[in-house]
């Protein structure tokens, strides 16, 4: 194979086992580095399997943090009203000892109404239910179901404008979310 002189007379070109003119022994470098090459192909394939071995595991226990995850899902789903049921177990108690009763009297069975109306405070106060009575103030329509309006000249005690004049039915919020909204009747704005 002829080569092209360099531009610059004094520079020479490395010579190749491909060239003709190649120096006698030229093989035996390139036999010396087949090994070399093949070692750093085998520690190369080492490193790969390593890495998709450590890519495999990483991949299961996603797998498995997600199996967990909608398992814990499921569970709450299933029994996450456990703890509001235990404690409404005490009302119906009360409520069955009440009807139980030979001869109650009116007195009696106030005391006993009253009593159940506790317990089923205790266990709404315990769970965090939080009964919403907006009587007197200003209408919101997050909290608040409007029925109707009534004129201001209309309430006695005179409330303002656009605030609740009577509640119909109080509201009730789990945290700050409304559970049922409060049924009110509007002054006219």
């Amino acid at each position: 194979m002829n080569r092209e002189a360099p531009d610059r007379p004094e520079e020479e070109l490395p010579a190749t086992a491909n060239d003709a003119g190649a120096a006698p022994g030229s093989e035996g470098a390139t036999d010396q580095a087949a090994p070399e090459v093949a070692g750093h192909a085998g520690d190369t394939e080492a490193q790969v399997a390593e890495l998709r071995d450590q890519y495999l595991r990483a991949m299961a226990e996603l797998e498995n943090v997600r199996r967990r995850a909608q398992e814990e899902v499921a569970r709450a789903h299933k029994y996450g009203i456990e703890g509001f049921a235990e404690s409404l177990l005490p009302v119906k108690d009360s409520l069955e000892m009440a009807l139980k009763a030979d001869t109650p009297t009116l007195e009696n069975l106030k005391e006993g109404v009253e009593a159940t109306l506790r317990l089923l405070a205790s266990a709404f106060e315990k769970n965090r239910l939080v009964e919403v009575d907006p009587q007197g103030q200003k209408f919101d329509p997050n909290r608040h179901q409007a029925i109707s309006t009534v004129p201001a000249a209309a309430t006695q005690p005179p409330v303002a404008e656009n605030h609740v004049a009577h509640v119909l039915q109080k509201g009730y919020l789990i945290g700050d979310r409304v559970l049922r909204p409060a049924l009110v009747t509007v002054v006219q704005g």
